[in-house]
């Protein structure tokens, strides 16, 4: 287990698992840790922005940076209060400048991402205006033992399955451990502890289980994280932005191997 991860899977949080009874391959009563997913439907002052399908833990992180995600809370806006309620399965953002993003509304496009992935369509300016750190590396050694830390972390995962993880690391160390039934959750929850604590990513990298999808890669790209890491394949779409943003793009991460095909001067071969 690694003891330096400030956020890890709470895999005793009663409300992400429940045990269902059933039976295996030959008949026999099998008892069975499913993941939980609630949708919570996240606004902005006022105005209703997204439903998500989620599972429950750390919702004022997945609020918070979704809108980040999405173009529509900056580093500098500040934010007065976030009300959520389950049984209403509602998150409220409401910031100190009101906001109308009617227009912008009118714009979605629902992703490939499970759990009902969901962006709008400038967001693509705001990733073309992002200028990754060039002087950032990985280096191949740091491979085995970063998939290790991570492969063997107690997890939702591990427990149950249908589930995806993100796990944000400098160099070959975890240092937060997310998961959510959406890949795009558990980066929005990422994106949204970076922006409560205000911390720099320029030398970080990110490693989820997901596919290496343009969503991710977008999202990636505007955290200002300059190496995305996939135990999964790519997407062409997803190949195509982060050429254009020189991302740092490594899937089929197994062992020691690995296919890079973006911002391959990053990556030392040791």
């Amino acid at each position: 287990m690694n003891k330096n991860l400030s956020i890890k899977p709470d895999i005793n949080d009663q409300r992400l698992m429940k045990k269902v009874n059933g039976k295996d391959h030959l008949g026999n009563a099998f008892s069975q840790n499913v993941v939980m997913e609630r949708p919570l439907t996240i606004y902005l002052n006022k105005q209703e922005v997204v439903t998500s399908m989620t599972v429950g833990d750390h919702p004022e992180w997945m609020a918070v940076g979704f809108l980040v995600n999405q173009g529509m809370l900056s580093k500098n806006d500040k934010i007065t209060s976030i009300d959520l309620d389950w049984e209403a399965e509602v998150i409220v953002v409401r910031t100190e400048k009101e906001t109308n993003y009617e227009e912008k509304m009118q714009k979605k496009i629902r992703t490939s991402g499970c759990a009902v992935g969901t962006m709008f369509s400038d967001v693509i300016d705001l990733f073309e205006s992002v200028k990754l750190n060039n002087n950032s590396k990985f280096h191949t050694s740091w491979l085995t033992s970063l998939l290790k830390e991570i492969n063997t972390q107690p997890s939702l995962y591990l427990e149950a399955g249908a589930i995806h993880s993100c796990v944000l690391c400098k160099d070959n160390k975890p240092l937060i451990y997310i998961e959510d039934v959406g890949r795009h959750n558990a980066l929005d929850k990422i994106a949204g502890w970076l922006w409560f604590n205000k911390i720099a990513t320029e030398d970080l990298l990110l490693y989820t289980t997901g596919r290496l999808t343009s969503e991710m890669v977008i999202k990636t790209v505007q955290m200002h994280i300059p190496i995305l890491i996939s135990r999964s394949g790519f997407t062409a779409a997803g190949v195509d932005l982060a050429r254009k943003a020189n991302l740092t793009l490594i899937g089929r991460a197994k062992g020691k191997r690995f296919i890079a095909l973006s911002g391959l001067e990053r990556i030392i071969y040791d």
